[in-house]
């Protein structure tokens, strides 16, 4: 039996000999679909520029992503602790999150202008959604017969959160938490490409505007690369910190 380990890369691998293979069998032009060696030849060839931006979209997607965590776990909890504040703002926020953020980014250039902070604010408001959901549902599913133990034994309600309320809602974190980072990913992005300069979004779209396609599909890999690596890190902080939930 294959290691769970080896398997990715092995699909990943075989996954790329055929993409290779489909380029060179039907001669498919290079400005169409680049074939991953030449996409290689084009990391290597051009790593400083290329760096140089993914640090940038790291930068603002893990700023933005910081928001969404701190605005998504207060948020989550008022929702999921008070049946009110639940009936107030669940419709508003599921209308909100309906909107297109990409629509959002010619108003946010409006308000802060071209650069960093769209870029920031968009991976914020794409990301917050899941993060508030999965807090507030981690939240209602705390059984009645536990609260109720709780408050047998004199407990307030700030200790029934913090002794029940918050260790339930941990799985239900972390599985928002992968979700919105690949989300803050896809903010980052849309925004560099239509307003920023720098930034992977910006470098694909420049190169784009030039038939340059193998460094459009290495900022693509790159961004891949980077949202892989970020997940990863939080799944291993998931299982240190969640060990009780996980079977086997």
């Amino acid at each position: 039996m294959l290691n769970r380990r080896v398997l990715p890369w092995l699909v990943t691998l075989g996954t790329f000999l055929l993409w290779e293979g489909v380029v060179h069998g039907f001669a498919i032009k290079t400005f169409i679909l680049p074939p991953p060696s030449l996409i290689a030849t084009t990391l290597a060839a051009q790593w400083e520029p290329i760096l140089q931006h993914s640090l940038q979209t790291l930068m603002t997607t893990l700023v933005g992503l910081a928001l969404a965590v701190g605005f998504g776990v207060v948020l989550g909890l008022a929702v999921g602790a008070s049946e009110k504040v639940y009936a107030g703002l669940y419709p508003l926020m599921v209308a909100f999150n309906s909107i297109p953020k990409v629509a959002l980014v010619p108003i946010l250039v409006i308000w802060f202008g071209i650069g960093t902070v769209p870029a920031i604010l968009t991976a914020f408001l794409i990301s917050f959604f899941p993060i508030v959901v999965n807090i507030a549902t981690g939240l209602a599913t705390v059984e009645p017969e536990l609260n109720d133990l709780m408050r047998s034994l004199g407990a307030s309600r700030l200790t029934v959160l913090r002794k029940v309320g918050l260790p339930r809602t941990l799985p239900y974190f972390f599985a928002a938490l992968k979700v919105a980072v690949t989300l803050a990913f896809v903010g980052s992005v849309i925004s560099e490409t239509v307003a920023a300069n720098a930034g992977v979004g910006y470098m694909m779209m420049v190169a784009g505007s030039r038939f340059e396609v193998p460094l459009v599909f290495a900022g693509l890999v790159v961004v891949g690369a980077m949202g892989i690596v970020l997940y990863q890190a939080f799944e291993w902080l998931e299982r240190r910190l969640t060990f009780w939930a996980s079977r086997g």
